[in-house]
């Protein structure tokens, strides 16, 4: 019984560890299934998806029209076209012969396929399991909120696939970070609204930008980190086409307007007075900024996991916090309107 008890704890733990980081160098007849699933799903990147359906469901309450069905639907809708996502873009990534040994890919977490986590079967068998149950919530989604939702749909898909996992990649032509800032951005924020709501409100596209602007500083770090290697591949990134300095002033920039446009969007009465609460991420902010204006050291820190990820730790880290702040800011108006009973008592805190 407690030899049992143990393997279940263990299991447990190695679930829980795929959402806490993706550096674990297990041998992969130490992982069961499930584990090997999440892992080569990166689930610890998940965030970013839940917390754009989060977002998408506070706004639906505020807007006065939320369903917690659909809102279900749509949070792990989004975490299936995101792990559909990032394990297609592992698995024709390899096969195109991206993810070589000496590729940052391979250097900073386990791979998929290259490590042996997944055959290629059993790659090929996942994604099209994601892409079947993804296409059932949308097949839902879209009776039950109107055809309109397939638009929303097939441009988040186009973006996710287009980015990397594409013949020739939107990241081959400095399209990349573009595509990312859309997708989880405006795209996922407002197309998550109309699933809910069945309606379109054209606030939740600007919503959606600050968070997008977030999501597309990852990818930046990521790219900025990968600049050498994305170069001689004749990988043209933005941070490869804008070169040294400048993709690291550029990335700095992303991060600051993360909290600009906020501030412009209050003004305009399409974020509540509460989004002020993102500045309480201000050391984070400054970190972020001083990591992107300085060069990256030549070796990682003491301790440090993730190497040669450097930019793209800063801007991840900075951002999961900032992602739950944003949220916190939104949270409130849906609270009082909760309270209330009054939705109008809510719009108060707009200006």
């Amino acid at each position: 019984m407690a030899g049992q008890e143990n393997i279940r704890k263990n299991r447990l733990i190695m679930w829980y560890s795929a959402f806490r980081g993706f550096y674990d160098r297990r041998r992969p007849e130490d992982y069961d299934f499930i584990s090997r699933f999440l892992f080569s799903a990166r689930s610890v990147i998940l965030v970013i998806s839940a917390q754009a359906a989060i977002i998408s469901g506070i706004l639906s309450y505020i807007y006065g029209a939320f369903s917690v069905q659909r809102f279900i639907l749509v949070f792990f809708g989004f975490l299936i076209a995101h792990a559909l996502s990032n394990l297609s873009n592992d698995y024709f990534g390899y096969v195109r012969g991206d993810d070589t040994p000496d590729s940052p890919r391979r250097m900073y977490t386990i791979h998929p396929i290259a490590d042996n986590i997944l055959s290629r079967e059993e790659a090929r068998l996942s994604i099209v399991l994601l892409l079947l149950a993804g296409l059932a919530i949308a097949g839902a989604l879209t009776y039950m909120s109107g055809i309109y939702t397939l638009a929303f749909l097939a441009a988040g898909l186009a973006l996710l696939f287009l980015y990397d996992a594409a013949p020739k990649p939107l990241k081959y032509y400095g399209l990349g970070e573009v595509a990312s800032f859309l997708a989880w951005g405006p795209v996922m924020v407002s197309g998550g609204v109309y699933a809910i709501t069945g309606h379109f409100f054209y606030q939740s596209v600007l919503v959606g930008t600050p968070y997008g602007l977030g999501v597309m500083s990852i990818l930046w770090g990521k790219h900025v980190d990968q600049e050498e290697y994305d170069r001689s591949r004749k990988i043209r990134t933005m941070p490869v086409l804008l070169g040294g300095r400048r993709a690291l002033y550029a990335g700095a920039a992303i991060i600051v307007a993360m909290y600009i446009v906020p501030v412009v969007e209050i003004l305009l009465g399409t974020l509540p007075i509460t989004s002020i609460i993102i500045f309480a991420n201000l050391p984070l902010l400054i970190y972020a900024v001083r990591v992107f204006r300085s060069p990256r050291p030549e070796r990682p820190p003491e301790g440090f996991v993730g190497w040669p990820l450097w930019y793209h730790r800063a801007a991840l880290r900075h951002n999961r916090r900032y992602g739950w702040l944003y949220i916190l800011a939104l949270l409130v108006p849906a609270l009082l309107a909760a309270a209330t009973g009054n939705h109008a008592m809510a719009a108060h805190l707009f200006l």
